[in-house]
């Protein structure tokens, strides 16, 4: 992909996702900028055959067939391991900057994918009222203001909910040919009477000069060579890109689709595992080779888990709790929280052990440096997860 056709496809999305701006915007940006990543395993990662419960005889007995053997295992304690198909994590691991929070999970889950990943994106669960915003932007916007051609946040994946918010600038871009396709309208000059298109003009020219100001950017950016990890890569190879040019965003997400394994999962989820580290591994590198990994924070999330014991068809079925992983220079690495017990299950569901906003308020804290007393998530501060930041 060329520079230019890059930058109008981060562009391209401005459009639908093109909220108030506030004056906030125009304030001076915090001298160093904290990156926070969000890598969604869309479709719901089997979490039990991520990060495996070896140790526990209930894991093999619920997952006669897809339990996974000791040779594809990279044992972390002596209970539990990583699926070698992370194997390219390791690395992360043996450093101390790769840590796993198990049984993530919210009362009374929904195991829609639609209502759910709506949940995880706005941090909200299934007995009370969803939140209209998306889980981030009120703290980025208030403790991050950004001038005003630089965005609160990008997403490489097409997205709604994870960015709602009445002002800021948040953006979203599917792939280079939604630009191609969707060429930018030009407002006649008499439209200028009327308020609905005069705002419309005001913010397509905006729109412009935002595509300016990144094409300027990224043409003085050093080139950065393909990472592996097919699609998922390709995207966190444009945020390095990004991230190189001296764009001031802190917040980008990535999007990784096909978890949702109700069938033949062994291969299928063994590959994504796979792309998955793969692409983490040369970001990662990428941005320790540009000192900007201190200053980063890698996060997944999912819409749910699988359920703990295997199906019929050589594949688990939408569950509920499951581990995600938090990666980066500032992370003091390990296991937070605790597996669930696979021996207590919930209507076939393994429970959860902690709720997963209270990883959001932690990151929020201690990888975006949010005030505690404002901007957090405070209500479900857990002290599981105090020493997760080596500097909160």
């Amino acid at each position: 992909m060329n520079r230019r056709l890059f930058i109008r496809s981060i562009v391209s999305g401005l459009v639908p996702l093109l909220y108030g701006i506030s004056p906030r915007m125009w304030a001076k940006p915090v001298d160093t900028v904290r990156r926070l990543v969000l890598v969604e395993l869309a479709g719901a990662n089997d979490g039990l055959n991520t990060l495996v419960p070896f140790g526990n005889d209930h894991y093999y007995r619920l997952r006669p067939s897809l339990g996974l053997k000791r040779k594809n295992l990279i044992n972390l304690d002596d209970s539990t391991a990583l699926n070698s198909a992370l194997k390219a994590l390791q690395p992360f691991w043996e450093k101390g900057q790769m840590a796993w929070i198990q049984g993530l999970g919210y009362p009374k889950p929904n195991r829609s994918h639609f209502q759910s990943i709506a949940l995880w994106e706005t941090a909200s669960d299934g007995q009370s009222r969803r939140r209209r915003h998306g889980w981030m932007t009120h703290a980025v916007e208030h403790r991050m203001p950004r001038p005003i051609f630089d965005p609160h946040g990008i997403s490489l994946a097409a997205n709604l909910s994870l960015f709602a918010s009445d002002t800021g600038r948040w953006l979203s871009v599917r792939n280079a040919k939604q630009l191609r396709d969707d060429a930018l309208p030009e407002i006649p000059g008499s439209a200028s009477q009327h308020p609905s298109l005069n705002l419309l003009q005001r913010r397509l020219q905006t729109l412009n000069e935002t595509m300016a100001r990144l094409e300027q950017l990224i043409a003085k950016a050093p080139p950065i060579p393909a990472f592996e990890g097919g699609a998922l890569g390709e995207q966190l190879r444009q945020v390095a890109l990004l991230i190189a040019a001296g764009l001031d965003t802190p917040v980008y997400r990535v999007r990784l689709p096909g978890f949702d394994t109700h069938e033949n999962q062994e291969q299928r989820h063994a590959r994504l595992l796979g792309e998955l580290g793969s692409a983490l591994h040369d970001f990662s590198r990428q941005l320790e080779r540009s000192s900007e990994w201190n200053n980063t924070v890698i996060m997944t999330y999912s819409e749910f888990g699988r359920r703990a014991a295997e199906n019929r068809s050589g594949g688990t079925d939408h569950g509920t709790a499951a581990p995600h992983l938090v990666l980066g220079g500032d992370i003091n690495g390990g296991l937070y929280s605790e597996s669930p017990d696979l021996s207590q299950l919930i209507d076939g569901d393994p429970n959860y052990t902690m709720d997963y906003r209270a990883l959001y308020n932690q990151v929020l804290v201690g990888g975006l440096g949010a005030s505690p007393h404002t901007d957090a998530l405070t209500e479900f501060s857990d002290s599981r997860l105090d020493k997760l930041f080596k500097i909160t």
